[in-house]
């Protein structure tokens, strides 16, 4: 990875600007991170060493573009012109561009962009629903060939699943809030946009924690040094069809425990037997069932990312989907969220039999009321 930034300094303009980190590092040094002013690296793609050869190469991986600023900041536009000559004699490159103004791009494009360059990708950020629902939609409207989106700082849950549906979004990455004081981070917050993806085919990767994360109700103040292998140890980002999510470390619930919070949630408890269903089951026999019980299993829920996810357990016609949504066996998220199976995976034999046993003991638990 590369970094070149052509000019340095920004403007805040919204929530995850608040403890920006080129602020927090300028004032820490005495410098004003809102004077806008061209850096000493402004060539950078054009420089060479003693040898006449580029100092950045292939070989240097993707060159993050304008890190200390906003690419597309109106203090700039008098620059952008010999950026854009830069990016387009280095063709060689892969540009990254993460921005909070992709309202701007329209207005900040080189004449001969047509319908994007190759490689040049362009990453909108957005740490919040409202940013999501004001940036994705102009992002997605764009002539960009490449496009990334970027939920870091992650300051509350975001719903991106109808932003990438269309295929056009190529990576989703998060992670929480670093420095003093940093906003927490609900590890709740970073599965929901990882199931959204998984969804959606998209690769998702869990950049860093964050210094003050929260799971499972507890805060943990991560150490700068931890946020970023404590995200990677967790296995969490995602690539389709890798087997990435085998990774996760995960335990079963306690039944009793289990069977309780099920009792307990309004949705779950509502689910019972119809008399309809208690005489299908008689007639059939309880194996009957059980075999029916693993088939569905195994057809509909056991892939890395089942067709239809969230919609593939019909409310009715048969005693194992009702099963289903009362035990929270109906899709991978309640899986997940209920079972701590993670999505992403394909289900081992073991995790199918234990679904199916979960599922038999509400049956039979019915069967006696």
């Amino acid at each position: 990875m590369a970094i070149w930034n052509p000019w340095h300094g920004c403007r805040k303009i919204s929530p995850g600007c608040a403890n920006c980190y080129v602020y927090r590092r300028d004032e820490s040094i005495g410098k004003d991170a809102s004077v806008v002013s061209k850096t000493g690296d402004y060539d950078l793609p054009l420089k060479k060493n003693r040898q006449g050869q580029y100092k950045l190469t292939a070989d240097d991986g993707i060159v993050f573009t304008c890190m200390t600023s906003d690419f597309f900041l109106d203090t700039a536009d008098a620059w952008r012109a010999g950026c854009w000559d830069m990016i387009r004699s280095r063709r060689d490159l892969q540009f990254h561009i993460i921005t909070k103004r992709i309202d701007r791009f329209a207005d900040c494009l080189p004449p001969d962009w047509g319908d994007g360059w190759d490689h040049v990708t362009i990453c909108s950020t957005c740490e919040d629903q409202e940013r999501t629902d004001h940036r994705l939609p102009i992002l997605l409207s764009l002539p960009i060939r490449h496009r990334e989106v970027i939920c870091e700082p992650l300051l509350g849950e975001i719903n991106l699943e109808k932003y990438l549906a269309g295929g056009l979004i190529e990576q989703v990455t998060c992670g929480g809030e670093s420095g003093d004081p940093a906003r927490p981070c609900d590890f709740r917050w970073v599965q929901e946009l990882r199931r959204e993806c998984i969804r959606c085919g998209v690769p998702f990767y869990f950049k860093q924690t964050g210094a003050v994360f929260i799971k499972d109700g507890k805060v943990y103040h991560i150490p700068r040094k931890l946020q970023m292998p404590q995200a990677k140890k967790s296995g969490y980002s995602y690539i389709p069809g890798t087997g990435s999510a085998d990774a996760i470390r995960y335990q079963l619930p306690e039944r009793r425990d289990l069977f309780g919070r099920l009792h307990k949630s309004g949705f779950r408890s509502r689910f019972h037997l119809t008399e309809k269903e208690r005489d299908y089951i008689a007639e059939k026999g309880l194996s009957v069932i059980r075999s029916h019980a693993q088939d569905l299993v195994a057809k509909r829920l056991s892939a890395e990312n089942p067709e239809h996810d969230g919609k593939q357990t019909p409310m009715k016609g048969h005693p194992v989907f009702i099963a289903q949504h009362a035990t929270a066996c109906c899709c991978r998220g309640c899986l997940e969220k209920w079972h701590s199976i993670p999505a992403g995976k394909i289900l081992t034999e073991n995790e199918q039999a234990y679904i199916v046993d979960v599922l038999m003991q509400w049956i039979g638990t019915e069967m006696e009321r």
